[in-house]
């Protein structure tokens, strides 16, 4: 893979009320002292940041530093540590390269950090507890660029955002390698247990956990789903905007890459690990691993993009998670799903930006290698007009095509088996991240984070409107009801449709005085005719 296909893919998208002087619970966590800014896990004493309506925990260590000899190892546990523990900073973001929305490069290693942001006052409790996992094409971003405490104080709920290897040094493969291609799924898994232990410490419920993510992040929630390690670690499920299930069709993600599935075997994985190792001059498979852990980090981050996507054949993650999705083997639980109403604008701004604009013979050879036979039908539904350019049309055909229909097609699936709210975000009024290219952005890939988060740590994001901010309370309101009760209908809210299986209506969450409300998101999208086009199936 090319570095401008790297970056395409980096791009796609408590039980007990708290007192003082309390002896340890049998979980091995702690409780707050009489300073409520200074709480005790399970490993030591954590002193954190004080607002009026929250506290934030930073930087607390979930599992041992992956380096050396740990490197491409299951997350181990960390070790205790005496004396309070410094929690007023994030921990470092885990190695990747700079972003080209601004967020910086790290070579870091050392990063299994979480940062628990709990609402006051303290004593409220037990909380919902919300774990969310960043996206960033599992290239890049980390859990501390997002800022929860909306969240937390709206919706009285603990949110605990999580780092996770990333790149080679998570989805890396070799023939002998123990956890091939599943490391940073299981550094999810060992913050989901760090939170089993510790929430109560903070005023969380251990025993209602939500686990939510966008793009990545929502591929990485598929994954736990049917994964055998994660079985009780969540209680309900949340997956924003990502690829999960069908067939990705070529150049969708980047000019060049073929028509793909979200997971790859781990034996595809550890074939490429084989030859990375030979071209970092440890070719010899005896040794290879010993010697690609004595590189530093640095070393390894020229083909850092070349382990971005998540394989299956692994302990961790033993079958492709679509099947069993569709054979209902899955972890049963609630869950919410959606996208944006223009999901791909964003990737492919992306790609204008770095190469140039598609041109109308490049949008005929795009259809042509994705969709072969059906290339004509494909043309002839989604047509080249004189008042939209060609990468805006593209942009309509891989947003229905990957990701609007796939996901009703999964939402559907889960309910036939768990209660199932889908929802599109529809505001087309969310001022883009990127340059101008020419075409609206619309409900870009990612605008529906601006309405739950603020963002910081190298991560910058838009000012929204008031109207905007409405919207994003509301939604507040809705994933928190969710987290809550299992349903994120609420008095007061406006009334959310839970899915059935054979019916395509959605939650539609827009700015305006109708924007909430059902949407027929078959029809918009096309969905009868994506079923039907071969080359996804």
């Amino acid at each position: 893979m090319t570095r401008r296909q790297q970056r395409g893919w980096s791009l796609s998208f408590a039980a007990l009320a708290l007192t003082t002087a309390l002896p340890l619970p049998a979980s091995g966590a702690g409780v707050t002292t009489q300073d409520s800014a200074v709480v005790r896990t399970d490993r030591g004493a954590v002193r954190g940041v004080e607002h009026a309506d929250y506290r934030e925990f930073h930087g607390i260590p979930f599992a041992a530093p992956p380096v050396g000899e740990l490197r491409w190892r299951s997350p181990r546990p960390h070790a205790p540590w005496t004396g309070t523990r410094d929690a007023t900073k994030p921990g470092a973001r885990c190695a990747q390269l700079a972003s080209v929305t601004g967020t910086p490069a790290s070579n870091a290693e050392d990063c299994l950090y979480l940062t628990v942001t709990a609402p006051r006052p303290v004593g409220r409790g037990p909380k919902p507890v919300m774990v969310w996992l960043h996206g960033g094409g599992f290239v890049e971003g980390a859990g501390s660029e997002y800022d929860p405490h909306r969240i937390a104080v709206r919706g009285d709920v603990l949110v605990v955002t999580v780092n996770y290897r990333l790149g080679i040094f998570s989805n890396f493969a070799h023939p002998g390698l123990d956890g091939s291609g599943a490391f940073g799924l299981e550094d999810q898994q060992a913050a989901l247990r760090w939170v089993r232990r510790n929430a109560v410490a903070f005023g969380g419920d251990p025993g209602n956990v939500t686990l939510f993510g966008q793009s990545a992040g929502g591929q990485s929630v598929c994954a736990q789903l049917a994964a055998p390690g994660a079985a009780g670690l969540f209680h309900r499920a949340v997956i924003q905007s990502s690829l999960c299930t069908t067939k990705i069709p070529a150049n969708a993600l980047a000019p060049g890459l073929p028509t793909v599935s979200p997971w790859e075997t781990v034996e595809s994985v550890a074939a490429r690990g084989r030859q990375t190792a030979t071209a970092l001059r440890c070719p010899d498979p005896a040794t290879a691993l010993t010697c690609l852990r004595d590189l530093p980090p640095e070393q390894l981050m020229p083909v850092f993009g070349q382990f971005a996507g998540l394989s299956y054949g692994s302990r961790t993650l033993p079958e492709d998670p679509y099947r069993v999705l569709r054979e209902g083997r899955m972890h049963r639980m609630p869950v919410l799903s959606g996208t944006t109403r223009d999901e791909m604008t964003f990737m492919q701004a992306v790609i204008d930006l770095s190469g140039g604009p598609l041109t109308a013979r490049r949008y005929r050879q795009y259809l042509d290698e994705a969709f072969g036979v059906d290339a004509d039908r494909v043309a002839a539904r989604y047509p080249l007009r004189p008042h939209e350019p060609p990468s805006r049309t593209w942009a309509a055909v891989t947003t229905d095509s990957a990701l609007t229909c796939p996901t009703l097609n999964r939402s559907r699936l889960f309910a036939r088996h768990v209660p199932t709210y889908g929802y599109e975000f529809a505001d087309r009024t969310v001022p883009p991240t990127l340059p101008d290219v020419g075409y609206p952005y619309g409900a870009y890939h990612s605008a529906d984070l601006f309405s739950l988060f603020d963002l910081r740590d190298g991560a910058v994001g838009p000012e929204l409107d008031a109207q905007q901010r409405r919207l994003g309370d509301l939604m507040i309101d809705y994933w928190t009801a969710f987290a809550r009760t299992a349903n994120p209908n609420a008095p007061g809210l406006p009334r959310w449709p839970r899915l059935r299986p054979n019916t395509p209506a959605a939650q539609s969450l827009a700015t305006g005085p109708h924007g909430v409300g059902p949407v027929d998101l078959a029809q918009e999208h096309h969905c009868q005719f994506w079923d039907s086009v071969s080359a996804l199936r």
